[in-house]
């Protein structure tokens, strides 16, 4: 028998569009990696009355009269749904609705695990955004939220607009908003450890899709003020004529402090490096950055700079992968936000709740920050309670909180 870790699944000798049978990845998914159960017993036909017909009946009329009933009444207080098209899944692309089950039942299970929160996976078989919000619209009443999941950009940001327009529960695309949540956090204790001020820093975000869009938007909210967005092509500067609607956007808003050039001329004196856009960043471009840079470098599963190179150069290396220091997972935030929001009933999830996330987040490393810890584990036990917290708080002062105590 051959053993099997993660790490030769990244091993080119490995066809892994065939289940192997020894692999025990393929074992632990075989019939999924989630189910449904009850929490109430049914011992006897007193049990089954109360449960389902007549007594259930009672519960309807009830809820019929006062709909936020359901709240109290059902599962649809702590339970979200994981909704899909699978166009943008992980590091894997357009593989569909079908492939992209495992992903999110993988989703849920960490709703469950580390915030508590029920979720049900959701793989919806078209691409077209009228088709995508009307649907979630009218499965909406079944949930206390929407998470939406692996969408492509541009169209995730469309979607997620008409649902927040549209819907009175939170709706939160994780691929934007965690990742953005996740990584200011990370950066608020990395300048904190480098003596920076976020307003002081030059910033450098490959990647104009939908996490490089949230992430300029957040660090701008935080007080960032000196943003380079990078695509292929180079630097997002008003003056090209190649942008689309967002790119032409996100130029515009960052007041790019690089001129127009590829990533590598704008990394020459630049504090900060984000990627969120896969590719490669040469070493020698990380050499030209500023004394005791930041490299988060969190394409998955290949950082664009691999972080044993980047520390070379750089004095804080953070990456997307579980196997190095500083992991920035969305994990860490997501079912945190959707614990604080569910907890009061919010009708959404606002700019400001994401920032007090990101600072309570960051706050839980404080005096212990160092070079290998500027972002706590996700395995850490107090994570998913002060991202609650501060979600919950904020939702309060904001009056977006239906349970207001």
């Amino acid at each position: 028998m051959v053993a099997h870790d993660l790490s030769p699944l990244e091993s080119a000798d490995i066809d892994m569009t065939v289940p192997d049978a020894e692999d025990p990845v393929f074992a632990l998914h075989r019939g999924g990696k989630m189910a449904v159960s009850s929490t109430v017993e049914l011992r006897d036909a007193t049990d089954l009355s109360m449960a389902y017909t007549p007594g259930v009946a009672r519960v309807c009329e009830a809820i019929a009269a006062d709909p936020q009933l359901a709240h109290d009444y059902t599962w649809v207080s702590n339970t979200v749904a994981v909704v899909t098209d699978g166009t943008a899944v992980l590091g894997l692309g357009d593989i569909g609705p079908a492939a992209s089950m495992p992903v999110m039942e993988g989703k849920a299970v960490l709703f469950k695990q580390f915030g508590g929160v029920d979720a049900v996976p959701i793989a919806l078989d078209t691409t077209d955004v009228d088709e995508i919000v009307e649907t979630v619209a009218r499965l909406a009443p079944s949930f206390g939220g929407i998470n939406l999941e692996d969408i492509a950009a541009p169209r995730c940001f469309e979607i997620e607009r008409r649902l927040i327009e549209r819907l009175d529960i939170p709706v939160f695309h994780d691929d934007q908003h965690g990742t953005a949540v996740v990584t200011l956090a990370a950066l608020i204790n990395a300048a904190r450890l480098t003596d920076r001020d976020l307003d002081e820093l030059k910033v450098v975000i490959s990647g104009a899709g939908a996490a490089g869009v949230a992430i300029a938007k957040i660090l701008r909210a935080a007080g960032v003020r000196k943003i380079s967005v990078v695509d292929r092509s180079g630097v997002l500067v008003p003056e090209r004529d190649d942008l689309t609607e967002t790119k032409r956007w996100l130029a515009d808003f960052c007041a790019p402090w690089a001129s127009a050039g590829s990533c590598a001329d704008a990394l020459v004196g630049a504090d900060v490096f984000i990627g969120v856009s896969g590719g490669t960043v040469p070493e020698s471009a990380v050499a030209q950055m500023a004394d005791d840079a930041i490299v988060f470098a969190m394409a998955n599963p290949h950082p664009e700079v691999h972080p044993d190179v980047a520390r070379r150069h750089a004095r804080v290396v953070a990456t997307g992968r579980s196997d190095f220091p500083n992991q920035i997972n969305n994990v860490l935030v997501f079912p945190g936000i959707f614990r604080g929001a569910l907890d009061v009933r919010a009708t959404a999830i606002s700019e400001s709740m994401k920032l007090a996330a990101a600072t309570a987040l960051a706050d839980l490393v404080g005096d212990e920050v160092r070079e290998d810890y500027v972002i706590p584990s996700p395995f850490d036990p107090r994570v998913a309670q002060v991202v609650a917290r501060a979600v919950t708080d904020t939702a309060r002062r904001e009056g977006l909180a239906r349970r207001p105590y």
